[in-house]
């Protein structure tokens, strides 16, 4: 089982720890499963980062969120979620307005059009982890969620 990145990737020499292994996989699986999703976002011209951005506003409902929550909730972040949302607002997949409680927070909400092209998609973005993963089995999954969320706690220190 050891050793699949490293002939994956060509590499010779050995890794300089287990950790930088993990890390590498890690990174090496994050980059195929994104390419596996934005090639199914392709044909309607979206991203991930707009995908995600209006499933959170869909999520959000008809009260939408200012720019801010949109982006403490994103799964990947971007560093320029106000140009993420001028682009899907260009498309009338979201509208913007100020906030009649505070002037100075404008909030997005998904239209009906945004509405209507997550619906298109559903289907087949729904079931696509389980096309992915499904392989791994119940207690596969639930061990690697576990040990992904165990990683994410340490941040690193």
């Amino acid at each position: 089982m050891s050793g699949r990145l490293a002939a994956e990737i060509k590499q010779t020499k050995p890794f300089g720890s287990l950790e930088e292994e993990a890390i590498l996989n890690l990174h090496r699986t994050s980059s195929i499963l994104l390419q596996v999703e934005s090639e199914a976002l392709k044909p309607h011209g979206l991203s991930l980062t707009q995908y995600n951005a209006l499933r959170i506003l869909r999520g959000a409902g008809p009260k939408g969120l200012a720019c801010q929550e949109i982006a403490e909730r994103m799964i990947t972040r971007d560093p320029d979620v106000t140009r993420l949302l001028d682009r899907l607002e260009g498309r009338k997949l979201v509208g913007r307005a100020r906030s009649s409680e505070d002037r100075r927070v404008v909030v997005t909400r998904i239209t009906d059009a945004g509405l209507k092209l997550l619906a298109s998609l559903d289907g087949q973005l729904r079931d696509m982890p389980r096309k992915i993963l499904g392989h791994l089995g119940e207690k596969q999954l639930q061990s690697l969620v576990e040990l992904l969320e165990e990683a994410r706690s340490g941040k690193g220190e």
